[in-house]
């Protein structure tokens, strides 16, 4: 991990190398900062989308890679997790068929989440989702 910019209050946020451990370390802080914040329950959903879209962003940038988690202040709300990365080209969603090793993970974003959508960055892009909390 390069950095942990943040884990206090609302908001935690780690920079990553684009190296192939980022993976399984980003999917242990995210576990981590959930349960830290009460909301183990979001755990394995939150965890297997990280994990795709850090994976995503290990085979397409070279660069660090960001990973942000806003909690909401409203209990009725939704969790917001980011994925930054240098690569200004957002993630193509695509049909992959059942040969396919790959291409399914914007799928699992947006078929997971109650909604997603990417943005550009200072230095490449955001791609985002949100994670309605348990009630």
């Amino acid at each position: 991990m390069i950095g942990v910019i943040d884990t206090e209050g609302d908001c935690a946020e780690w920079d990553f190398p684009a190296d192939p451990g980022a993976v399984r370390t980003a999917r242990a802080v995210v576990r981590e900062q959930l349960r830290d914040w009460g909301l183990a329950s979001l755990g394995d959903i939150t965890v297997l989308l990280v994990s795709e879209l850090v994976t995503n962003s290990l085979r397409h940038a070279s660069g660090p890679i960001g990973v942000r988690l806003v909690r909401p202040a409203d209990p009725v709300g939704a969790l917001l997790v980011e994925v930054s990365d240098p690569l200004p080209d957002p993630p193509q969603e695509r049909a992959a068929t059942l040969d396919d090793e790959s291409g399914r993970g914007i799928q699992l974003v947006a078929r997971s989440s109650r909604r997603w959508g990417t943005r550009p960055g200072r230095t490449g892009k955001t791609v985002w989702f949100e994670l309605v909390l348990p009630g």
